[in-house]
């Protein structure tokens, strides 16, 4: 058993939909969700076959105020939806029948590469990229 030691990180225009199509669709499971209404102050999700990302709102309704970027954030400066991940799993083929089905957004679909990996990108309904693959880095 190893811990993870690396946490991609994002923000959200709306954090509870996005963990919705990240559990739901992409097959994270929930494990640490803090905020309260729409706001997610921190997430935790993690993917089954090891690892996992963190993620939050990227704005807080203050009363008698627009809304506002969250400023105690170290990625605060970065925009909603930004950014990519790659995922290793052995079961790409799954994930991305979940996501057709699910109306997303594949940006490269199902392929071998020349260097044995199988797998495929899609976008979250917010725009962050996600690639999923059965290749797992020089062991």
């Amino acid at each position: 058993m190893t811990s993870t030691t690396v946490w991609p990180c994002f923000r959200y225009r709306d954090a509870r939909a996005a963990i919705g199509f990240l559990v739901d669709v992409l097959g994270f499971t929930e494990a640490a969700v803090y905020g309260d209404g729409d706001v997610v102050e921190h997430a935790e999700l993690r993917w089954p076959e090891g690892g996992g990302v963190m993620l939050g709102s990227a704005s807080r309704v203050i009363p008698q105020a627009p809304l506002q970027a969250r400023p105690d954030s170290a990625i605060s400066d970065l925009p909603a939806g930004v950014g990519s991940a790659y995922v290793v799993t052995d079961h790409p083929d799954e994930i991305h029948d979940r996501v057709v089905a699910a109306g997303g957004i594949v940006v490269h679909g199902l392929r071998e590469e020349d260097y044995g990996s199988r797998g495929f990108t899609c976008r979250d309904p917010e725009g962050v990229l996600w690639s999923f693959g059965t290749y797992a880095g020089i062991q």
